[in-house]
């Protein structure tokens, strides 16, 4: 159960981070799993010193994630056009 409540929850956050970002017409809901997740990941590595895997979810851990997929994707924006949206 765990693995569906992850990638439900990436594809939100990923989906919420390219709004943000204004990159949602370019992707689809695969790179918006993979982005909500890579970036809740990289999130919590940058702000909780760990994985967010090891706390529940919460506004907090919810908010964490969506800034590391921001964080994310200025930076994919940053390397594929020299520029962040």
């Amino acid at each position: 159960m765990g693995i569906i409540l992850w990638l439900i929850i990436g594809g939100v956050i990923g989906w919420l981070a390219s709004i943000i970002m204004r990159t949602d017409a370019q992707q689809g809901i695969f790179l918006n799993i993979v982005v909500g997740i890579i970036g809740a990941f990289l999130g919590g590595l940058i702000l909780s010193g760990g994985s967010i895997n090891n706390s529940p979810l919460t506004v907090t851990s919810f908010l964490v994630s969506l800034l590391g997929a921001v964080v994310l994707l200025a930076i994919v924006n940053l390397v594929r056009r020299g520029r962040v949206r």
